[in-house]
């Protein structure tokens, strides 16, 4: 899956700083960025942006190709409650929570931590949660060739807490199912109710 994506950028856009345009965000909010609780706000929220959207320069082979194992397994693999935070594309406020990951090794595994760090890759991008939950399925299948690919997340949205419809306890769950886990009723099952086990 290819991690690489070119965007033409307008040249007056490349030449100002995310700090810059925080800058002139705040005055169009009637707000006085050189006040002394903000004067500092605009590089702040800059390099706070800049870790949230750090996946976009990391590399999913990389990530897993370093710690890739010929093991003679062929048990379901399942790594929960793996914490999820990330950005809605649509209006730029956090979405998190938890995802559930399974597969069935075909003849690799892969270090278990890297699963996660694969989760974080993709979650600190600009997202939608449906996207999000595709991409990490997908990039296991097509990087560990597995029998199956299992992948839950479940997670509150603050563009539907903070605004909108308010509502304050909605979860949005996603789940992707490749391979045997869309083809085996059985194997589903078991994933649900290892997830669900300890909850």
């Amino acid at each position: 899956m290819s991690d690489t994506t070119h965007i033409a950028v307008p040249e007056e856009a490349a030449s100002e700083s995310v700090a810059d345009l925080v800058r002139r965000i705040l005055v169009q909010l009637g707000e006085d960025p050189n006040r002394e609780g903000l004067r500092l706000t605009p590089e702040r929220f800059e390099k706070a942006l800049r870790f949230l959207t750090s996946g976009y320069g990391q590399d999913a082979p990389k990530i897993l190709n370093g710690a890739m194992f010929s093991v003679g397994y062929d048990e379901m693999v399942v790594v929960k409650d793996i914490e999820v935070y990330s950005l809605c594309e649509h209006h730029l406020l956090p979405f998190f929570g938890k995802c559930h990951v399974a597969y069935i090794p075909g003849k690799k595994v892969a270090g278990l931590s890297k699963i996660a760090r694969l989760v974080n890759m993709y979650a600190r991008r600009l997202q939608i949660q449906e996207r999000l939950t595709n991409q990490i399925a997908k990039t296991i299948e097509e990087e560990l060739r597995p029998l199956g690919v299992g992948v839950i997340v479940e997670a509150r949205h603050l563009c539907m807490v903070m605004r909108g419809v308010e509502e304050q306890n909605s979860v949005a769950v996603t789940s992707a199912m490749l391979g045997s886990f869309r083809t085996s009723k059985q194997t589903r099952d078991e994933f649900l109710a290892l997830v669900r086990s300890g909850k």
